[in-house]
């Protein structure tokens, strides 16, 4: 790919139609289709912007989920495809995209050394064949989808089960698969066998005549094991794992999957080491999957390695890239305060752009009972604490995508919805808990906020597609790293920041990346170790203590690496030698009774 960066999913509506904004730069990015709904209106608004015929798939309409993904998928690709074709049609002209495309390429690209050669050229027959050269060259950045592999409704239509292939995430994965997108599908939030097991039935997912992926998959990880243990599931089926994106557990946005205390650096280490060994026991699996299947292949896919997460200064960018031998790096949240390449209303661009580290924690507010990256300025905070005030906790549930809870209702509900917290509540008033106690769990229970509907709305006040009665609350997950940028940038401010072109964090006092990973998981055991002091048990004592023992060898590893690289790639490293030790000391600190 001609950049080596890319812009990883954000939430639901934050990056639903970002390709179209990037692509034809050659810039990869991610889209969410978890919400079928939302792709159709950004598939009537993008077709009315574009004077497209826009036919609507209705949702009654029997298989409209994965009709809907199709459509809008195979809509993106016609628009950036056309947007691209007329960008390379351009004269290499000031000011226009065919020139904006080359120069926001690193200075290290050989097609940015090539474009600045050609301008120096005299106009002539030599120039214009240089400039054919260029043109030839370029390539469209990737239209990509995530899919988070363990978020599977049921669905039913008329009162009746549709069937298992029907639920929220094969339902999904059939419109990637059946749309004509070249691109990857990004599994994220652990492992479904179901899923994975559904890609079997696509041929698009299996190598054609050259051995060439026409779909391909990307596994989300945050750990060398648990990326061998997916990888080799796949294999066995015949399924190749194009790219792991290893995810930083704690210094993300949006789910955090904290990891057992293995922090990020020995965890890439892990990967520098294994890779090739690994890579060699999944091809021999894949092949022999694949001669069961009738196909031959004799050349190992590719397989890259990316890591996301925190990433935040040019000089960590290319220490990871080179230190590791990595392909790529993930830049997530500092998008979102880039306008012109994600969906942020107005009032939460202006609260992003000023805020601070405070401002930034890990909450329980998921309904998947998985500890999420809050904001707390978000408009939907307050909704949420407002209803609380009016003794109506809870949000109505219009969209059920995240309903997994059987406590109290036979069918599924959302731990977030009004109906659930309100049967909670009244549960835990006949408990018999201490006034502490209920209010602590009080507490943990209208803590949860509806994403279905938080997650988009940013993108529909954007666009001025709200429709009456419906929220306007925005739910906004950045990690943690947003705390640095504190201003609102062009698509050229931020890729330059990228590339050491310019700095945006100049004045600013940031921790190197994994320092500040470390933190985060030093604060994740203290929080842990308090939210336990009523229920301590040696087990819960040993799983601490094994904890805090990665978190040691972690550190030791840094010491280690410090010391190795004694050139500039890491920065100042007599300033991480003190952070280390400030780190140190607080986990030697902390004392378990």
């Amino acid at each position: 790919m001609p950049h080596s960066f890319h812009i990883p999913v954000l939430g639901l509506g934050y990056s639903i139609d970002t390709p179209l904004k990037v692509a034809r730069y050659g810039i990869s990015s991610v889209l969410s289709i978890v919400d079928d709904d939302l792709v159709e209106r950004m598939r009537a608004y993008h077709s009315k912007k574009r004077s497209v015929q826009f036919e609507a798939i209705p949702k009654g309409e029997s298989g409209s989920r994965s009709k809907r993904i199709t459509t809008y998928l195979n809509f993106l690709l016609d628009i950036i495809t056309e947007d691209f074709k007329v960008i390379k049609q351009q004269g290499f002209t000031a000011g226009n995209d065919i020139c904006r495309y080359f120069e926001l390429l690193p200075d290290t690209s050989k097609l940015k050394h090539g474009y600045k050669l050609m301008l120096e050229y005299p106009e002539g027959e030599i120039k214009q064949t240089f400039q054919s050269l260029l043109k030839n060259t370029m390539r469209m950045g990737a239209i990509d989808v995530n899919i988070m592999a363990k978020v599977d409704k049921m669905n039913y239509l008329n009162g009746e089960y549709s069937g298992d292939i029907n639920t929220d995430a094969l339902s999904a994965l059939r419109g990637f698969a059946e749309s004509k997108l070249n691109a990857s599908v990004v599994l994220s939030a652990g492992m479904n066998p179901k899923l994975y097991s559904y890609m079997e039935n696509f041929g698009d997912f299996f190598p054609d005549q050259n051995g060439k992926l026409k779909k391909k998959i990307i596994l989300k990880v945050s750990d060398f094991r648990s990326a061998l243990i997916q990888a080799k599931f796949l294999a066995k089926k015949g399924l190749w794992v194009s790219e792991f994106r290893i995810e930083s557990g704690l210094n993300c946005g949006g789910h955090a999957f904290a990891t057992e205390g293995y922090l990020l650096g020995p965890i890439l280490e892990d990967f520098k080491l294994s890779k090739n060994d690994m890579q060699i026991e999944l091809f021999k699996m894949y092949q022999t999957a694949l001669v069961h299947k009738g196909i031959k292949i004799q050349k190992q896919p590719k397989q890259r390695i990316s890591v996301q997460g925190g990433v935040g200064t040019a000089t960590e960018h290319n220490f990871l890239l080179e230190y590791y031998n990595l392909d790529a790096i993930g830049w997530g949240s500092p998008f979102l305060l880039v306008p012109e390449v994600t969906n942020v209303d107005a009032e939460t661009l202006g609260h992003l752009a000023g805020s601070g580290e405070c401002d930034f924690y890990l909450s329980e507010a998921s309904p998947l009972g998985i500890r999420f990256n809050n904001f707390k300025h978000s408009t939907i905070e307050r909704q949420r604490t407002e209803r609380i005030n009016k003794g109506r906790p809870g949000s109505p549930c219009t969209k059920k995508y995240l309903c997994n809870n059987t406590e109290f209702t036979e069918q599924p509900i959302c731990t977030a919805s009004r109906e659930y917290q309100h049967l909670k509540i009244k549960s835990l008033k006949t408990d018999g808990l201490s006034a502490d106690e209920y209010q602590r769990q009080y507490d943990l229970v209208t803590e949860k906020i509806c994403l279905c509907e938080g997650l988009c709305a940013s993108t529909y006040l954007k666009y001025d597609l709200a429709k009456p009665k419906e929220s306007n609350a925005v739910s906004i997950c950045p990690g943690p790293n947003l705390a640095y940028f504190s201003d609102v940038y062009s698509l050229e401010d931020m890729v330059g920041h990228i590339y050491g072109k310019t700095d945006l964090l100049a004045q600013v006092k940031r921790p190197h990346v994994f320092i500040k990973e470390l933190n985060l998981y030093i604060d994740y055991l203290q929080e842990d170790i308090k939210r336990q002091l009523q229920y301590f048990s040696n087990k819960k004592r040993k799983q601490i203590d094994a904890f805090k023992f990665q978190l040691a060898e972690g550190m030791v590893y840094y010491k280690k690496l410090f010391a190795k690289v004694t050139d500039q790639a890491l920065g100042d490293v007599d300033e991480l030698y003190e952070q280390l030790a400030k780190a140190k000391d607080k986990l030697d600190g902390m004392i378990v009774e």
